[in-house]
């Protein structure tokens, strides 16, 4: 991954052809569709994910999970297992531990109901923190705009949702929030994506245990092993790629924006693949959320937020690890839980 970016960075930075608007063009089109398609492989791996629940329960699908990931990211991240210190073992600890809690809950909230309000709720999580951070009075309305699409969203009661199921999605929405802090710490501690492969292994750790005791030797399945191959390679190693690759050229702010659209991509994956259609109040409801994250990440880059992207700070060289981009708190508290933060300031 860290070659591919640097082959990004080592492209010449203009165009001496003399068009130079179109070429501006395609180099600002160019990331923002590496996120786009980060997302997509995201929410469409939920959606694949949701597929293999019945063959090993939600459970085993986390473990395979992040048991595949680790060992991806391991492998190609090598980290160093000594060097470090004790706050740092606690950090990726605690990151890792975090990590496994917002899967385990997403995917349960998954399993009982669908992909788009799962996110959608999900979500709220880090819109929350948003709002905390900033101290903003505007913000609470954007809070309020919020409450309405997740009001909307259950009807007037969550038992339409199902009940657990809403509040699977609403413990990831917190987990996603305490991700954000604990990733922004753990990439101030560890190089490159050395933290988030570790970490990604102590979740692997901890989430396999209850994988075997709901699937047993469901999990050994080869078909079963491919399937979480491709979630693993979908959910998590594809997108921190893609977004590895576009935040070396992508201001933060407008990254955070584009990930508010991540409701509306999970309620398109559960449409093609899951056939769960959404009727207008769903989809008002998730719009509303989607208007309202946006809207904290503007309220922010009006408050003075830094637009410049990733490689105009001091420490945006290849040294972060992948989500490394975001410099802001407001950018990274709307960022995707997917990659490390990298030096954010929470």
């Amino acid at each position: 991954m860290p070659e591919a970016t640097g082959a990004v960075q080592a492209a010449p930075p203009g165009d001496s052809t003399g068009s130079g608007r179109p070429a501006r063009g395609k180099r600002a089109l160019g990331p923002v569709a590496l996120v786009v398609a980060g997302g997509l492989s995201v929410q469409f791996g939920a959606a694949v994910a949701v597929l293999l629940m019945p063959r090993t329960g939600a459970l085993g699908v986390v473990s395979l999970r992040l048991a595949l990931a680790a060992i991806v990211l391991l492998a190609v991240c090598r980290p160093a297992l000594r060097g470090h210190s004790r706050a740092d073992w606690g950090t990726v600890i605690a990151f890792g531990a975090v990590m496994a809690a917002m899967n385990c809950l997403f995917y349960q909230a998954a399993d009982r109901i669908p992909l788009g309000a799962a996110v959608t709720l999900e979500v709220i999580g880090p819109l929350a923190l948003s709002v905390i951070v900033s101290r903003r009075l505007v913000n609470l309305l954007w809070a309020g705009l919020a409450l309405g699409g997740v009001l909307l969203l259950s009807g007037g009661g969550f038992d339409r949702l199902d009940p657990l199921g809403t509040a699977f999605a609403l413990g990831a929405g917190a987990m996603w929030a305490a991700y954000i802090v604990f990733s922004a710490r753990t990439g101030r501690r560890f190089p490159q994506a050395d933290g988030l492969a570790l970490a990604m292994a102590v979740g692997a750790l901890l989430a396999l245990p209850l994988g075997i005791v709901e699937s047993g030797s469901k999990l050994l399945v080869p078909s079963t092993l491919g399937l979480a191959l491709a979630v693993a390679v979908m959910s998590s190693v594809l997108p921190y790629t893609l977004e590895l690759l576009a935040l070396r050229r992508l201001p933060a702010p407008t990254f955070a924006v584009l990930m508010s659209l991540e409701p509306a991509i999970a309620a398109t994956a559960g449409f093609l693949v899951l056939d769960q259609a959404l009727a207008a109040t769903d989809a008002l409801a998730i719009a509303l959320v989607i208007v309202a994250s946006m809207g904290a990440v503007r309220t922010q880059i009006g408050r003075g937020t830094p637009k410049s992207g990733p490689k105009s700070g001091p420490n945006s060289g290849p040294e972060s690890g992948p989500e490394s981009g975001p410099k802001s708190a407001p950018a990274q508290t709307l960022a995707p839980a997917r990659g490390e933060a990298g030096e954010e300031t929470l």
